[in-house]
């Protein structure tokens, strides 16, 4: 099936189908004011022999400068406005959890990712209290929001695998912010890589055969019968 713009439970989204039965899933949040066609090229890149279900959503919110679709309100930088993020949470993570039932994927076998915007919200789905423990976190170039009704439980995820990259040079979302989330994710036992690349505010193309490599580590599943 060719990917496609639905919107079952009322949010946006593409899906690129796997090349057979899905190993697991692998699902992108664009930035601030793109769409969900932002990172759907991403989803090959990172996974180009097609094993796992990508799935690229759309922020629910529009109408926002400077345009395009957002996740949330921004009240400033590194705090998003609690209403609005919490409202696209609950909504995200009810259509992700239908989405995933619906095709046979348990979060176990589940990476999240994103980008600046979407990516504080990958690590704000993979560690939000009550959550199941996904497969990995694949945050780029964001923090980690901290929002009173959106509580996160770092230390209840201890083990679980995250991928943050940040740009040195990153003009708008400071490298501090990312180095910030590293040391909260590794005081909570986390599995951990972090890179830090001399660049702004984008995804640097030289870490994508670590992400590759990282998310097959991530996503293949070893057979009891072979340890």
């Amino acid at each position: 099936m060719s990917p496609g713009t639905s919107r079952d439970t009322e949010m946006v989204h593409l899906v690129r189908e796997p090349a057979g039965e899905a190993e697991g899933a692998l699902v992108l949040l664009h930035g601030r004011a793109t769409s969900e066609s932002d990172l759907h090229p991403l989803l090959d890149a990172l996974d180009p022999e097609r094993r796992l279900l990508g799935i690229s959503p759309g922020g629910p919110l529009t109408g926002i400068p400077p345009g395009g679709q957002h996740w949330y309100v921004i009240e400033r930088v590194g705090q998003p406005d609690e209403s609005t993020f919490v409202d696209t949470m609950t909504q995200l993570s009810a259509f992700l959890d239908s989405l995933l039932l619906e095709h046979g994927v348990a979060w176990e076998d589940t990476v999240v990712g994103g980008f600046s915007q979407g990516g504080a919200v990958s690590l704000a789905l993979g560690l939000g209290a009550g959550r199941p423990q996904a497969a990995g976190i694949l945050a780029m170039s964001c923090f980690l929001p901290i929002v009173r009704g959106w509580p996160i439980e770092v230390a209840a995820k201890r083990g679980m695998h995250a991928f943050l990259s940040h740009g040195t040079y990153d003009n708008i979302i400071p490298a501090e912010f990312g180095r910030r989330a590293r040391d909260l994710l590794e005081e909570g036992g986390l599995d951990l890589v972090f890179r830090e690349t001399p660049v702004q505010h984008q995804i640097d193309p030289r870490l994508l055969p670590e992400m590759q490599g990282w998310l097959r580590a991530r996503t293949t599943k070893v057979d009891a019968g072979a340890r």
